[in-house]
């Protein structure tokens, strides 16, 4: 079982991550969701998913609670801009492999971000059609 959690789960990636775990529920658990303004279907997920750890813009807690949460295997970051670098890198440093769909934390700070997943043996895995098209090109089309 694969535990995730989801950084922009009412955004176009983080819906169609959740539709990918309600077809494999067998294999994925949420284990932590967040939201920054769509707290209307945010709640409604945690409802669906039981996540351990959610936030929102509102929280009084941070949001590197939902990326570095002990029970967590793997991060989905989909934040969109420049606020998902934080909780990436903070996902990184706890170990967590990332499934990437936030281009801008890649502009905004590649090399630190490529150096860190590198020194903690991190995978990135690029799950937006850009990323997903430039990782085709640099390994051969595979």
């Amino acid at each position: 079982m694969k535990r995730i959690s989801i950084l922009g789960s009412t955004g176009s990636i983080g819906t169609q991550t959740l539709d990918v775990v309600r077809k494999y529920s067998n294999k994925l658990k949420v284990v932590g969701l967040s939201a920054n303004r769509n707290l209307s279907l945010l709640n409604q997920q945690i409802l669906e998913f039981s996540p351990k750890v959610s936030w929102h813009a509102g929280s009084r807690h941070d949001i590197t609670d939902v990326a570095i949460h002990p029970d967590i295997d793997m991060v989905v970051a989909a934040i969109v801009g420049a606020a998902g670098l934080k909780p990436t890198i903070a996902a990184i440093e706890a170990g967590k492999d990332i499934a990437i769909a936030n281009k801008e934390s890649l502009v905004c700070a590649g090399d630190i971000v490529m150096e860190k997943a590198r020194k903690a043996g991190v995978r990135l895995l690029p799950v937006d059609s850009e990323h997903a098209a430039i990782s085709s090109v640099y390994m051969g089309g595979r």
